[in-house]
């Protein structure tokens, strides 16, 4: 066969493998950068040696990082840098360091290495973690512009910096110390170098470039044009013995700061996707399944270690920088792996002598294998968070914020409105907001963000929207109401349940990413749930509408019938089975618990509103099974509870021992016509530091304390022995008049919250 051909018909190989695997990880719901491995693994030359070519192929597996790193740079931009400074050149420096000097301490001693160069070769090794993979499992989880993901990849992006020099410094590793001082130091003149005329060009040439290329309104023209602009700076940097990675990211923030940074960055994305599963694939070629089975129990080892030892270096490392041990322990997990450069460090260093055959496929496999477990790693920080978090110790430990005094803003506000996320829409809502004079204090996270809520005089809180402190801090206690617009899923769920803990009445509008999410937002207590995607369709069908004459009040009316319906109509219809895939997914990153009614239960009959399950436990239901086999998932206030029912209980451990409590009729429900209603303890009240038994408030006004709110916590039917304190929240049941008095008595000054409901 042809050369030529045959390269042809390899490149159609990979290709189908990584669409083939891509597509079964994605069925299997497991990230499709895995199925890209697991393909290139089977066509692979150690597997089914369906690749003849492989030189070839990897060569143009290197575009595929090209432009995904290209891409990065458009959309990541300078500015974007700016925000993580300071950790990722100092902490990303730190981390370099002291990894090549830990490992070649250990290295050398327990007879690893039979030098310090080689001790500091593999250092260079482990120290570099998974840009490409990493990236692609934050745009999988929409994470990237979430606190953690803006520091990983800020690291990750000095580590690509250290990259050139590394590979600079390695034909000197057995040389004289001055050779190696000489080669450092001729490798950051190059840097510096580059980096200079980088800048110039970013400011004097590109966007020229560009406005001439758009003039042209070819979008073959320009997107050639930026393509070649990328390689030819792609391989400049390559031949000033920097990386091709590197120079492909520098491109991409030269035009980033561009007026055409959009239109660059949505001409590119195609191509980058194909030839970021080709690079994928292109490594799972290189995994020798064979010498894996071998060497399973040293390779598996390694592994344990490098995520292990990584971890250990990160996690400290960015909690002294001030951010909390959830985004440390997120971050120090995120980056625990071996990068795809770090093949190309093993290559050079095989090639000089640094290292055997032997430790050189060694070094593949571990690398192989913590790139294959990287994305499950990612999935499972969550939970792993939110199961550390049921013990107490650990979850004051993990809660506390990245607050520095000197950036909080403390608002003295009182109904005022709390905006959680100000990137985006949130920006929008604050100028909305100052317009009709509505007092904010605005959440967020980003430094640059923070300087212009600075500059406009906003009250703000810097800090992470899912922690009690840092919302505790913007008075979500005081607050009228609060709109959640962060950037994950999983934020934006942790900060509208602590929101509820904190304030239960609390009217909170939330910004849901994915279809999926609309309906478990409700059911943990939203107000209610915006999806954009479905808005912006509103909205141009009503313009479309009005144009052909409709009445406007009938297009409202129907806009409104479609938003109270959880966006139903336009939904697209899910089978059951996947409902229920995607409830579990979402319940399992959360504190949930499937409970069966049981017989006698005084739940019987009654319907979800009439239990009011959430506002008595504080847990919400999220799912119900029936005993025929009926499942109803997110379940309305008129769905009524059966006994031998399986609910899917979603709360934190005292809510849902509370709620089990409840099941079991060991404490009583409100009937339908009793009122209730939530009660805020001021400081000077006469009740403050009484207990319960002291107070008599059942005998003297009829009046019973369903629950407490306290520091986050949720006390549920609370007994005599309990002790009220200043800034409890207590939920009252009881006669409308007696809760007038009680009320009175209670907080005779104070401005009261309440909120009037059927228990």
């Amino acid at each position: 066969m042809q050369e030529d051909f045959r390269l042809i018909i390899d490149l159609v190989s990979v290709l189908v493998a990584a669409a083939t695997g891509g597509l079964l990880a994605v069925l299997c719901r497991q990230p499709a950068l895995l199925g890209y491995l697991l393909g290139g693994m089977i066509i692979g030359p150690a597997g089914l040696g369906l690749v003849k070519e492989l030189v070839q192929i990897e060569t143009l597996a290197q575009f595929g990082v090209a432009f995904l790193l290209f891409a990065l740079g458009v959309e990541f931009s300078l500015a974007e840098l700016k925000k993580v400074q300071a950790i990722a050149l100092g902490g990303g420096g730190l981390q370099i360091a002291l990894t090549i000097l830990v490992t070649a301490v250990v290295s050398i001693g327990v007879g690893w290495v039979n030098s310090p160069a080689q001790g500091v070769f593999l250092g260079g090794i482990l120290s570099l973690s998974s840009t490409a993979v990493v990236l692609k499992s934050l745009m999988e989880r929409n994470e990237i512009d979430a606190s953690y993901g803006q520091v990983m990849l800020g690291i990750l992006v000095v580590q690509d910096l250290a990259l050139g020099l590394m590979l600079a410094v390695l034909p000197a590793l057995n040389q004289s110390s001055s050779s190696i001082g000489f080669a450092l130091g001729f490798a950051l003149l190059k840097i510096g170098l580059f980096a200079a005329a980088a800048v110039a060009a970013g400011i004097w040439l590109i966007p020229s470039l560009l406005r001439v290329l758009a003039k042209t309104e070819s979008q073959e023209l320009f997107l050639l044009g930026v393509v070649v602009l990328c390689l030819v700076i792609a391989v400049l940097t390559d031949q000033l013995g920097l990386s091709i990675e590197m120079g492909a990211f520098v491109a991409g923030l030269m035009i980033s700061e561009a007026e055409y940074a959009d239109q660059t960055l949505s001409y590119v994305e195609p191509l980058r996707d194909v030839f970021a599963a080709l690079f994928f694939a292109a490594i799972g070629m290189l995994i020798d399944p064979v010498f894996l089975w071998q060497n399973l129990e040293l390779i598996l080892g390694l592994v344990c270690l490098v995520i292990i030892g990584k971890s250990l270096i990160f996690t400290p490392l960015v909690r002294l920088f001030g951010y909390s041990w959830r985004t440390a322990i997120t971050i120090g997990l995120g980056l625990a792996q071996i990068g795809e450069f770090s093949f190309v460090l093993a290559s050079e260093g095989q090639a000089l002598g640094l290292v055997s055959r032997q430790v050189y496929l060694l070094i593949l496999g571990t690398t192989a294998l913590t790139l294959v477990v990287t994305p499950f790693v990612m999935q499972l920080v969550p939970r792993l968070l939110i199961w550390a978090e049921k013990w107490s110790l650990l979850k004051r430990l993990l809660d506390p914020a990245e607050v520095s005094p000197e950036l909080v803003t403390e608002p003295s506000l009182r109904d005022h409105i709390v905006i959680s996320g100000y990137r985006g829409v949130g920006g929008e809502l604050v100028r909305f907001m100052q317009e009709n004079n509505a007092p904010v204090v605005v959440i967020d996270h980003s430094e640059a963000n923070i300087q212009q809520l600075r500059e406009a005089g906003i009250a703000y809180v810097y800090g992470n929207s899912a922690s009690l402190h840092v919302l505790e801090k913007a008075g979500v206690e005081q607050a009228q109401s609060m709109v959640v617009a962060l950037p994950d899923s999983m934020s934006t769920r942790l900060c509208l349940k602590r929101s509820l803990e904190l304030n239960p009445v609390l009217d909170v509008v939330v910004l849901a990413h994915k279809n999926r999410e609309i309906e478990l937002l409700y059911q943990l207590g939203a107000r209610e749930v915006v999806q954009p995607e479905f808005e912006a369709s509103l909205e141009l069908a009503a313009h479309l509408l009005a144009g052909r004459g409709l009445p406007v009040g009938m297009i409202q009316q129907d806009k409104e019938k479609i938003r109270n319906s959880h966006y139903l109509d336009l939904r697209p219809e899910q089978q059951q089975l996947q409902v229920s895939r995607e409830l579990q997914i979402a319940a399992n990153e959360m504190n949930s618990q499937w409970y069966t009614l049981p017989e006698e239960t005084p739940l019987t009959e009654m319907t979800l509103e009439e239990a009011n399950i959430r506002r008595l436990t504080g847990a919400s239901v999220v799912a119900i099974r029936r005993r025929g086999g009926e499942e109803i998932n997110y379940p309305n206030g008129q769905v009524k509870c059966c006994s031998g029912d399986r609910l899917l209980i979603v709360g934190e451990p005292e809510e849902l021992a509370a709620f089990k409590q409840l099941a079991q009729g060991e404490m009583s429900i409100p009937e339908a016509s009793t009122p209730c209603q939530w009660l805020l303890v001021p400081e000077s009240s006469p009740a403050a530091e009484q207990t319960l038994a002291q107070l008599h408030w059942r005998r003297n006004y009829g009046v019973q304390i369903q629950a407490i709110r306290r520091d986050g916590r949720y006390i549920s039917f609370p007994d005599g022995q309990a002790q009220i304190k200043a800034g409890d929240r207590l939920l009252l049941c009881g006669g409308s008049q007696q809760l007038h008095q009680l009320r009175q008595w209670i907080a005779p000054e104070s401005e009261i919250a309440v909120s009037q409901g059927e228990g």
